[in-house]
């Protein structure tokens, strides 16, 4: 049987490094996702935004294959893998759900899914990765062991600010420091 593990990270190199070790285990890149927070200004700097995640990724697996999509409400991502393609074709046909609908596609909860897309909307990045669950421990270790976001703190800290669920429709956000 086989089972999604997705984790969120604060930073797109860490996610980088992740992917990697993952690689490095023998996890084949087309089970691999990642998508991080563009975080490139603008649309208009897509490519610029491609340059350096794959500069960032390196020139291996799932990384070399790093590109720009537009997700409603998050902007523009960095993204790679069968999670971006899919958030990618519910974007384009206009169908509801982006990658919220991806994820729960994926076999999130609605709930999982929500904060993981508000996680990259903040900036931060998420990995996906699709194992046979004799794998999934060894999976886990290497995602776990590279310091993800702690899911339940980080939700309580959006909710605190007011955040029930991800808004498609909401702006980017921009953090004002």
């Amino acid at each position: 049987m086989t089972r999604t593990i997705t984790r969120s990270y604060e930073h797109h190199d860490d996610a980088s490094d992740v992917v990697s070790r993952l690689e490095a285990a023998g996890i084949a890149s087309d089970n691999i996702s990642m998508i991080s927070h563009g975080d490139v200004g603008d649309e208009s700097n897509a490519e610029e935004g491609a340059a350096l995640g794959g500069a960032a990724g390196g020139a291996i697996g799932l990384l070399a294959g790093l590109g720009m999509l537009a997700i409603p409400g998050i902007g523009p991502v960095v993204a790679a893998g069968w999670l971006a393609s899919t958030a990618a074709g519910a974007v384009g046909g206009a169908a509801v759900g982006g990658l919220v609908g991806a994820l729960t596609s994926a076999g999130e909860s609605e709930r999982d899914a929500n904060y993981y897309a508000e996680t990259v909307r903040r900036g931060g990045s998420i990995i996906s990765v699709r194992v046979a669950d004799v794998r999934a421990a060894e999976v886990e270790a290497i995602m776990d062991g590279a310091g993800p976001i702690d899911p339940i703190a980080r939700r309580a800290e959006y909710e605190r600010e007011g955040w029930r669920r991800f808004d498609e429709s909401a702006a980017p956000y921009r953090n004002i420091v």
